[in-house]
């Protein structure tokens, strides 16, 4: 039998930004042990494939767990998700990898340095969006775009894995580069080491879907650690993690200034924009299946706490992930205290359990990674784009070639450029529909569509099916005096606009309806500008133009225009 949901937060809270006092009021006592189960859960699984994602990012292997462990508490604090799970993703440890590579220069404190001040100015770029208000920010890339990211960024955090499961060197700043070296690489193979890699992945394809919910990586993380020196594999080239570090995280700044790291703002821009975008997606999934609700505004607070606490600890940029919060939900997580089990239980695994991992072969974490990301390459939602619309599968294609090309940071700007192209193609066509009676009734449609609806002798009815706004305001003036100019000279009387399916319209458009009035009148043809929202009626009283057309009125239709001029005409 269910629980009931947390009590919401009260609007002083929500205004504080504190919705932890209102989920602990409403918490029940007999959701402790499933909590602590799904905290323990999570540990586990966060453990391998923290250390994976931590080598995506350059960085030693325990950061990748300083991230689980503060960036789960940091929204544990302030995230409205019950369920989400905060820590390193794939995308965000390459991105951070390769721009604190650039700009440390081969040192690795320096390195590290700028990896934790990207938290600290991810942190600052949430809490100034979440003041602002910025949550559209959520909008800003369209799911077709987002497609196409996905498949580069799995397809990019691929490649940087298979040197590892070949037991090559590997190298290259881009894929390209990667796929030519990796080719040439490969009679230096070592069998061993793709053996082990290979098994795991076996194991790890075979457990997942065996035992979907469960720590499979840990359960295959500790094997290939007891088969290391029972066979003796580092004596045949078989790369291991080696000795990692006891103890928990320091707390403190990073020690590096801004002017240090002049690529630091669009590095911490794009982890918050796809942290946020990842999120709260993941977040609202799961809110919908378990029937509460996501502040999207309070998330961008609960991923700010996150990357600050993320960044006290040494740790580099976190995000809510839909795999780790999979995780999370099916081990039975009733509140956000399942990620503060599980931050207890990484910490006890650093205090007392680091020493088992020495014998951790990379190959085996090259695994974690690449089935990890193997989601993220969508060849059936591809399809589906290409099927669906040409145009979302070019947009879709636009961002896969970018974060190939030019790497994961320039591929989410991209991305983000991409969906605001489209908006704006999409906003400078808006489609105008020339409208006809249907036949034995007083409904109109397009006759496009419909070639056997009726004409209205003396008029002609156009519908904009789109907003209008001053990219595509000329074009719909256009379209509109095309229609015109299609009926026969000196026919036309009277110009019906419907503007019931224009859901906005700047002052561009509202100075365009002026212009066509001004034009139609001239050629001693009546502008009727009809069916507009409250809103929208507003703009064009306040311009003018309502005046100018004589007025417009929400009871105003196609239908009662059409009456009134077939009884003006009569």
């Amino acid at each position: 039998m269910n629980e009931p949901a947390p009590a919401a937060p009260e609007p002083s809270e929500a205004r504080r930004g504190l919705p932890m006092p209102a989920w602990l009021r409403g918490y029940s006592p007999s959701w402790v042990g499933a909590d602590l189960i799904a905290g323990v859960t999570l540990a586990a699984y966060a453990i391998p494939v923290a250390l994976a994602y931590a080598t995506l990012a350059g960085l030693p292997p325990q950061v990748g767990i300083y991230g689980y462990l503060l960036g789960g508490l940091g929204y544990a604090l302030f995230g409205s998700s019950r369920h989400l799970a905060v820590g390193p993703t794939s995308a965000i440890s390459l991105m951070v990898g390769a721009n604190a590579a650039h700009v440390a220069g081969g040192d690795p404190a320096m390195h590290a340095a700028v990896a934790s001040f990207a938290a600290f100015a991810a942190a600052g770029i949430c809490l100034v969006s979440w003041a602002a208000h910025l949550s559209a920010l959520v909008k800003l890339i369209s799911d077709s775009v987002l497609v196409g990211f996905r498949f580069g960024a799995g397809l990019t955090i691929a490649m940087t894995q298979l040197p590892s499961l070949f037991g090559v060197a590997g190298g290259g700043s881009h894929v390209l580069e990667r796929v030519w070296l990796l080719l040439g690489q490969l009679g230096g193979l070592n069998p061993v080491t793709l053996g082990l890699g290979l098994g795991a992945i076996l194991l790890l394809v075979a457990g997942g879907r065996l035992l979907p919910g469960r720590p499979v990586s840990l359960g295959v993380v500790a094997l290939s650690i007891a088969v290391v020196p029972l066979f003796g594999l580092a004596g045949h080239g078989v790369a291991v993690t080696g000795e990692i570090p006891a103890g928990l995280p320091q707390i403190g700044l990073p020690d590096l200034r801004i002017r240090d790291v002049p690529d630091l703002f669009p590095l911490a821009a794009g982890c918050v924009l796809l942290a946020y975008i990842e999120g709260v997606s993941a977040a609202r999934g799961f809110a919908a299946k378990h029937g509460y609700e996501v502040n999207p505004r309070q998330e961008l607070l609960g991923l700010g706490g996150a990357n600050l606490l993320a960044g006290l600890g040494h740790g580099y940029p976190v995000a809510g992930g839909l795999s780790q919060s999979a995780v999370n939900e099916k081990a039975g997580a009733k509140s956000p205290l399942s990620l503060i089990f599980a931050s207890a239980t990484l910490a006890l695994c650093l205090l007392f359990l680091t020493g088992a991992l020495a014998n951790l072969p990379k190959a085996v974490l090259a695994a974690v990674v690449l089935t990890a990301v193997a989601g993220l390459i969508d060849v059936p939602a591809m399809v589906r784009l290409w099927r669906i619309s040409r145009f979302d599968f070019l947009a879709a294609l636009c961002a896969l070639a970018g974060v190939l090309l030019f790497g994961i940071l320039q591929g989410v700007l991209l991305a983000a450029l991409a969906s605001v192209l489209m908006i704006l193609v999409q906003g400078s066509t808006p489609y105008v529909a020339v409208l006809g009676r249907i036949a034995g009734t007083q409904m109109f449609s397009d006759r496009q569509r419909h070639p056997e609806n009726e004409a209205i002798p003396g008029v002609v009815i156009v519908r904009p099916e789109a907003v209008v706004i001053y990219v595509g305001a000329e074009h719909a003036q256009a379209r509109i005096l095309a229609a015109v100019a299609a009926e026969p000279a000196g026919s036309l009387r009277h110009l019906v606009c419907d503007l019931s399916a224009t859901p906005y319209m700047d002052v561009a458009g509202a100075e365009m309806l002026g212009r066509l009035h001004d034009t139609l009148a001239a050629q001693g043809i009546r502008l009727w500008l009809v069916g507009a929202h409250a809103r929208l009626r507003d703009l064009l009283r306040n311009a003018g133009v309502a005046d100018k057309a004589g007025g417009i009125e929400r009871a105003t239709s196609v239908e009662s225009a059409i009456e009134a001029i077939e009884a003006q005409d009569a």
